[in-house]
């Protein structure tokens, strides 16, 4: 997968190399459309000035990139890209291959990003999180033939490689073990709707709860944020029909959600069970400590960066299921007792 050249330009343009020179250094001896049509072959191809000197050497450039579309204040309390992070890290230490990440608002600067990295010979290939239901970022990608590995379900990765792990699996087993504890009112904390693993957890809940037998299964979608998490919580337990369950899309809200059924008086897991995801080191220092659903999160990490140096150095594509995670059953869960209404001013 060769980076773009002057010449791939030219021919795409249908003039010679050096009109191509003089259309993208702004110099005379072009006409407006043809500069206009050479500047366009340009981005849409993910062409950068320092690129010719790069493709002459054929060096590479032995650093791959990761751009997160979160608040950066929040990486700072998010224990899973930590921990993505690190597997990331450590296989690419093994290889003498720099990591590039890069923070950025939205998917438009996400993918400006990926476009100036390749085109500038930045990184070799890249790590895609964080998938949403009709990626943009995919075929863009896609188009600038840059290697690439998704941490998401295959069905939402085009031609891009994948590594993923089932997570309906281990949410069936999450709503049997409630059901089994004989919660009938199991409410769910999700994360951002936009992303395909909310909307597949989304799915497979409603369906899971119905064959369990539950009869009342709310979700709340938030941003994953404590603050977020907190106030769903206190929404869910102040309605007349609370929930005797709630499983929360990760630790910090259920962190969060634990701190509010404290605060309104509530015995966890006498009169509420809760349920936290990915299961790092907050879920047990906590007091009850956390049922969880626990997965090896740096080993997604690890399993990415050897994915995508594979597609690199040999051209070998192909998606990796991971092992699936399993439900740890701490103290926060305990066999619901009888319903209990509650009044919307509590």
């Amino acid at each position: 997968m060769k980076r773009p050249t002057i010449a791939d330009i030219a021919r795409r343009a249908g003039v010679s190399k050096g009109a191509v020179s003089y259309a993208l250094n702004g110099q005379p001896g072009v006409s407006a459309e043809t500069r206009a049509r050479i500047q366009a072959i340009a981005q849409e191809i993910g062409w950068r000035p320092n690129l010719a000197a790069r493709s002459l050497s054929g060096a590479k450039a032995d650093a791959i990139g990761l751009v997160l579309c979160r608040p950066a204040r929040f990486l700072g309390v998010e224990p899973f890209f930590m921990e993505l992070i690190s597997g990331i890290e450590g296989e690419l230490a093994a290889s003498s291959c720099a990591l590039m990440l890069q923070v950025v608002a939205d998917h438009e600067a996400e993918i400006a990003v990926y476009r100036r990295w390749w085109g500038e010979g930045r990184v070799d290939g890249a790590i895609l999180v964080d998938l949403h239901t009709d990626d943009p970022r995919v075929p863009v990608v896609e188009r600038l033939g840059m290697p690439a590995v998704v941490t998401g379900h295959p069905s939402g990765t085009g031609s891009l490689p994948a590594v993923w792990s089932d997570e309906v699996a281990v949410l069936r087993e999450v709503i049997e073990y409630l059901a089994a504890l004989g919660h009938r009112h199991i409410a769910r904390v999700a994360g951002l709707p936009a992303l395909l693993h909310t909307r597949l957890r989304d799915e497979a809940f409603a369906e899971l709860c119905a064959e369990s037998g539950v009869r009342e299964h709310p979700v709340v979608h938030t941003d994953y944020t404590g603050e977020q998490g907190a106030r769903a919580t206190r929404r869910l337990l102040s309605s007349r029909a609370r929930p005797t369950a709630i499983v929360y899309d990760n630790d910090i809200m259920a962190v969060a959600g634990l701190s509010v059924a404290q605060e309104m008086r509530l015995d966890v897991p006498a009169e509420l069970s809760i349920v936290g995801w990915d299961d790092s080191p907050l879920s047990q220092v906590v007091r009850p400590s956390l049922t969880a659903v626990t997965r090896d999160i740096p080993a997604c990490g690890a399993h990415a960066a050897q994915t995508l140096l594979r597609l690199i150095s040999s051209g070998e594509t192909g998606s990796l299921e991971g092992p699936p995670a399993r439900l740890l059953p701490r103290g926060s869960t305990a066999p619901a007792g009888r319903d209990r209404t509650v009044s919307r001013a509590m």
